[in-house]
């Protein structure tokens, strides 16, 4: 079994088995036709999803991942392409709603999709690049059932993103970074030796398929609960050390200041902030790196704080403390983030132009120590 440079055992990713989740699934439709009229208030991020699909005809393949029981529903849990990942020589994966509860991320992530799928219809160069230059791999909603039950955890109150088989190497805020003392208690790891739970091994069998060797990916993950600036955190969660890529995303940071200037996301290793166990694309990318495969993990992590600043009734619900309430400030972050999107879709398509080599990634590393390690 190969090692990664952190000394942490990954299995290859050619090792996938989609019988994980069972046999053959039925389609997206078919799942939801057994439980569509019941969704309109407690899941309407799915209903949203489904009309995205049928609006965008074949412009967007839809596959169901796996099936999510709880309460009376059924759930699928859906992946989307856009492009021909057989034949595209990059990929951006977007991902949204690992914590149900964070339901803002999955509306920006469908609202930017709504925006590439309308672009095409009008603008053949637009259209033109996910012929054969890229395709976009995208999960709106990685954990449709505690997003049912407005939930940080899944239906068996796992927390995903603390779910990883990676512990921290230094110590994590009290219970916050991850803990296995009980369920009931938000941030549960799940039981040390306990299977997968099936959302992870879903988002696994999707990297699986779609990370190649020489076809290079970013990840975008949209999250909300921390902060009263928007963040974009580069890994490790686990770790103060840089990451074997970190030129890389200096360089990325660069590239963006360099085109928007004004910008005003707060771009940097999480460790930086805190320190937690189980980090899902801490795990994902040491896996991809230990078979040769360049997968550069972000996450954007709206800063809530602000929300609930500026309207303290959200203080009285605990989805309040992860989404914007206030219909004109919704609207804003609808929106606020389409432009970033935008440029990261870009830079995935145009990777080998921006990463720096030899000499210049040598710089962009002794930079990233100037910019965060030194403080930490």
């Amino acid at each position: 079994m190969p090692q990664t440079d952190s000394g942490i055992n990954t299995p290859p990713l050619e090792n996938e088995c989609h019988e994980h989740i069972g046999p053959q699934l039925p389609d997206f439709t078919t799942v939801m036709d057994a439980c569509r009229g019941r969704l309109h208030k407690r899941l309407s991020e799915l209903l949203s999803l489904e009309q995205l699909c049928r609006q965008a005809g074949s412009l967007i393949q839809s596959r169901t991942e796996a099936l999510i029981d709880v309460d009376e529903f059924t759930l699928p849990l859906v992946s989307l392409v856009i492009g021909n990942p057989d034949t595209a020589k990059h990929c951006l994966f977007v991902t949204a709603g690992i914590h149900g509860v964070e339901r803002i991320g999955t509306q920006v992530l469908l609202a930017w999709l709504e925006s590439v799928v309308e672009r095409c219809r009008w603008d053949s160069h637009w259209r033109q690049q996910f012929e054969s230059e890229i395709c976009i791999v995208a999960v709106p909603i990685v954990n449709p059932g505690g997003m049912l039950r407005d939930s940080r955890c899944n239906p068996n109150g796992i927390d995903l993103n603390r779910h990883a088989p990676i512990d921290a190497e230094d110590k994590v805020p009290f219970l916050v970074g991850g803990q296995r003392l009980w369920r009931k208690i938000p941030w549960y790891r799940g039981r040390r030796d306990d299977d997968f739970e099936p959302e992870f091994i879903a988002l696994q069998n999707i990297i699986g398929r779609h990370c190649k060797r020489g076809r290079p990916s970013i990840v975008v993950d949209f999250h909300s609960g921390f902060g009263f600036q928007d963040h974009l955190w580069i890994p490790y969660a686990y770790r103060r050390l840089p990451i074997a890529d970190i030129g890389s995303y200096v360089a990325l940071k660069l590239l963006w200041e360099r085109n928007f200037p004004h910008h005003n996301y707060v771009f940097g290793p999480q460790a930086m902030h805190y320190l937690s166990h189980g980090d899902i694309w801490d795990y994902f990318y040491q896996r991809c790196r230990a078979q040769g495969i360049t997968l550069l993990p972000l996450t954007l992590e709206m800063g809530s704080w602000l929300w609930v600043k500026k309207h303290p009734q959200q203080l009285f619900s605990f989805a309040g403390l992860f989404n914007p309430t206030v219909p004109h400030r919704h609207a804003r972050v609808l929106r606020g983030h389409l432009l970033l999107i935008d440029f990261l879709l870009a830079a995935a398509r145009n990777m080998e132009h921006w990463q720096p080599k030899g000499e210049q990634e040598r710089e962009m590393q002794q930079m990233a120590q100037s910019l965060w390690y030194r403080q930490l």
